[in-house]
């Protein structure tokens, strides 16, 4: 009597990306570019199976894109991370220069939302004094 096999470990491709929030092909694009951690396990008929530590590894990268870091510096930070210890001083500098341009990025930002917070307030102002106007004249 043969004993049934075992449902392979983690998740298919589809659910991948629906906790990632990346599309199938956004996936299968971060396994040829060399951005995973390890070749994804297949199941026995060939169909990938993502584990919680990929699906980690991928919010990781999803996150340092949505930052602005650029592809080929992820590529290098995965390849440091593979390369395992005795990196870490270069994969630290990555971070931090990342952190630094993230910051730049937050400082414009963050002086944009003002300029706009700004008109804002005009335009409260503005109807507000209008309305107080049409109060005033029709008392």
């Amino acid at each position: 009597m043969t004993r049934p096999r075992a449902a392979p470990a983690g998740v298919p491709i589809a659910e991948a990306a629906a906790r990632t929030g990346l599309s199938i092909d956004a996936l299968r694009y971060y396994e040829r570019d060399g951005l995973l951690l390890r070749p994804v396990p297949r199941s026995a008929t060939g169909h990938r199976r993502y584990s919680a530590a990929d699906l980690r590894w991928v919010e990781l990268l999803t996150r340092l894109r949505a930052t602005g870091m650029p592809i080929r510096d992820m590529r290098r930070y995965a390849a440091l991370v593979r390369a395992g210890a005795g990196n870490e001083a270069e994969r630290l500098e990555l971070m931090r220069a990342h952190r630094r341009l993230v910051l730049d990025r937050l400082a414009e930002v963050t002086e944009h939302l003002g300029a706009i917070e700004h008109k804002i307030g005009v335009y409260e102002d503005a109807l507000a004094e209008a309305a107080e106007a049409r109060r005033a004249a029709s008392a």
